[in-house]
């Protein structure tokens, strides 16, 4: 199982920026896959999540209405569009994969992940 993320960077508060997680590796029959992150000195926490097989999506409460995940099945990606960024949206992003699961209300996949991508910054900053 591959997970590879782009799209990240600094950006300033008030800017959007998507990120990308191409997936490959796996042909689970469903799969919910994700994003974590983790900012210095604080625990990793959920940001959103998808399901393979219904398109369910989930945000966590300090993303919503701000930030959305979509997928695109012809290039096994998944996106997570952020918006309106605040400095304490800066972090480590995390695609994150759980087979045959199902998403966390509180964002990114329940249980325990099944493969994890190398991780992507985000910086916002002025």
């Amino acid at each position: 199982v591959q997970l590879v993320e782009s799209g990240g960077g600094l950006v300033q508060p008030g800017d959007s920026l998507r990120l990308s997680c191409t997936y490959s590796g796996f042909s689970w029959g469903s799969f919910a896959i994700g994003w974590f992150r983790q900012a210095p000195e604080k625990e990793r926490e959920g940001v959103s999540c998808i399901r393979s097989t219904d398109g369910q999506t989930t945000v966590a409460n300090s993303a919503k209405g701000r930030f959305s995940i979509s997928r695109d099945n012809a290039k096994n990606t998944v996106y997570l569009h952020m918006s309106m960024l605040r400095p304490e949206d800066t972090a480590t992003y995390y695609c994150a994969v759980k087979a045959w699961g199902s998403c966390s209300a509180y964002g990114g996949p329940l249980g325990t992940v099944t493969a994890w991508g190398q991780g992507i910054q985000v910086t916002v900053s002025s």
